[in-house]
């Protein structure tokens, strides 16, 4: 079986330094890394996809600036596309759908890592499993900030559990990279 693999926003921005730094992104964008050389490797399918916020206010990812690009430890080699996308959903106004059908995700499915397990990695799991993609989330190539809902702070540990827990319950297969590479080595 052929996966393709769709990284999702795995941006500058999101490290330390950046301009909206998440919890955790360097072993989140680290497993995503061993993924993306096993799919090389394996000749398998890979998309990329990167969000831009052209927006005079953009508060991140603001077009011409380092932190739009997409991290260095996943950056696309060349022949990989990338996907740009304004909104959440990664298939929303973009050509995606039509990429990974074309790679044959339609029958052989999806395994999905990046950033935001909150926000775009929900927003898209969730589509493409109403698309009829076959999902598997790698859990340890994703990355969450802290929320705050009211007066609570809820760390990003926990968004990225309840996320996680949400999109293994009904929208996708949610295991780790050992567990998706062959060397889990929880036992």
């Amino acid at each position: 079986m052929t996966r393709t693999l769709l990284i999702i926003d795995i941006q500058n921005d999101y490290f330390p330094g950046g301009a909206h730094p998440l919890v955790g992104p360097e072993a989140a964008a680290a497993a995503a890394a061993r993924l993306l050389a096993s799919h090389r490797e394996a000749g398998q399918p890979v998309v990329h996809v990167q969000h831009v916020w052209d927006a005079p206010d953009a508060a991140f990812f603001a077009p011409g600036t380092a932190g739009v690009e997409i991290h260095p430890l996943v950056a696309p080699a060349e022949g990989e596309p990338v996907v740009v996308k304004a909104h959440p959903n990664s298939f929303l106004e973009t050509d995606l759908d039509e990429r990974l059908r074309a790679a044959g995700a339609d029958t052989d499915g999806v395994v999905i890592v990046g950033m935001m397990s909150s926000m775009c990695i929900d927003a898209t799991v969730r589509a493409a499993a109403d698309r009829g993609y076959s999902v598997t989330v790698a859990h340890d190539a994703c990355a969450a900030p802290d929320l705050t809902f009211g007066d609570e702070v809820v760390p990003a540990a926990q968004v990225h559990a309840a996320f996680m827990a949400a999109l293994g319950d009904s929208y996708a297969e949610v295991v780790s990279v050992d567990e998706l590479l062959g060397s889990d080595t929880s036992a």
